[in-house]
């Protein structure tokens, strides 16, 4: 059986991030989601995939090749306009068996669903997973063990099940597809078609998911590096000097050196090329990509810090997702707590959002300079190739 993997969008609610690269190919536990999506399809018995691309598909194409390295096969359609999940699956046509599976490229899931997946009967089948704030996504109203309706982001939910973006379909979706219209948003989605189907009496039938982390915006990263980097376990491939401590689970690779004085509590990853310390402290949750420099009396948590960044001594920071070639000044800090402790908000195209987080810090994009002693507000969103001047204050 084969898996269409959906990875043709930017991602524009993921901006800054998604500067230079889709937001299929954003770093959690230091490779990128899709690598880790198709790994769980991988592990749950998938070995051909399709991979929809559009948006700066090269990086895919470059990174992923033909899959060899990963034990699998990859074929590439590209979108050339994203017109819609519907859209996006209906160009896979001509490639796909009379049974597959479709996943999003921006949500991670077990390897044991994917299989369970594979292993039920029927035309359409949807996977749903119970979420306390459903509103955000498609709400799902079952019927016994049918599908009865599909109403995307509900101004008042009446039902806590969700569309999680996984599907198995026979080659009648196509049929769907074809009879499908534009959504008020201007697209043609996949939900559509399956209701189209629903309503010429086709069973629509569901899974209930046990793990799924959907990774639609730049914090959901946090939560995703925070699962994965769950199930490591200790590989020290790099130095480790005498006076340098590492507890519990942490991964150290290939030419890195870990300098006297450093204190590094795992679960944490640490990439190939690093040079660490001394006496830095890099507390649970940091995945700390390849080629980073971390300097003296630096403190870091629960972050993902991108390829080739260098973080200046005396900086701290926090609950952040700093991008690519990104340089800290001596010195800077970044907030993650508001004084009264409240959810933290971040302002975005739209209004000012919820983020539901109470420890946010900062969210930078590629190739940012911070001047010394510059210090960072809570849930800022940093422009790449932004900078700022020594002392400044970044609110916003």
């Amino acid at each position: 059986m084969k898996a269409v993997i959906l990875a043709a969008g930017e991602g524009t609610r993921m901006r800054p991030l998604t500067a230079t690269r889709p937001k299929a190919m954003l770093p959690v536990a230091n490779r990128p989601i899709l690598e880790h999506i198709i790994k769980s399809a991988r592990d749950g018995g998938v070995n051909d995939f399709i991979c929809v691309v559009g948006y700066r598909n090269g990086v895919v194409r470059d990174y992923f090749g033909d899959g060899g390295h990963l034990g699998i096969h990859i074929d590439y359609v590209e979108q050339k306009q994203q017109l819609g999940t519907a859209h996006a699956i209906g160009t896979v046509q001509d490639l796909v068996d009379d049974r597959f599976i479709v996943m999003n490229g921006d949500a991670l899931v077990r390897s044991s669903d994917i299989r369970s997946l594979m292993k039920r009967d029927g035309e359409v089948l949807m996977a749903l997973k119970m979420m306390k704030d459903p509103g955000k996504y498609g709400v799902v109203k079952t019927s016994g063990e049918r599908i009865a309706e599909i109403i995307e982001k509900p101004m008042r939910a009446t039902s806590n099940l969700v569309n999680a973006g996984i599907y198995l379909f026979s080659d009648l979706i196509f049929e769907g597809i074809k009879a499908t219209e534009r959504s008020e948003r201007g697209e043609y989605e996949i939900t559509d078609s399956i209701m189209r189907l629903a309503s010429d009496n086709v069973d629509v039938g569901y899974l209930m998911l046990d793990t799924w982390i959907d990774i639609g915006m730049p914090w959901n990263l946090l939560d995703a590096n925070e699962f994965l980097l769950s199930g490591i376990r200790t590989e020290i491939s790099g130095e480790i000097e005498p006076y340098a401590t590492l507890k519990g689970e942490v991964v150290v690779g290939d030419d890195t050196i870990i300098r006297n004085g450093s204190y590094i509590t795992g679960p944490a990853i640490i990439g190939n090329g690093c040079d660490i310390g001394p006496n830095c402290y890099i507390r649970p949750g940091t995945s700390v990509g390849d080629d980073v420099r971390i300097g003296n009396a630096v403190e870091i948590k629960n972050s993902i810090i991108m390829e080739k960044t260098h973080v200046g001594h005396l900086s701290y920071l926090g609950d952040s997702v700093i991008g690519y070639g990104c340089n800290f000044g001596a010195g800077t800090k970044v907030a993650n707590l508001r004084h009264d402790g409240r959810n933290i908000r971040v302002v975005m195209e739209g209004g000012s959002i919820d983020t539901g987080r109470r420890k946010l810090g900062v969210i930078m994009g590629d190739c940012v300079h911070t001047g010394i002693n510059t210090s960072i507000n809570v849930g800022v969103m940093m422009a790449a190739r932004r900078s700022t001047r020594p002392g400044e204050v970044v609110m916003g």
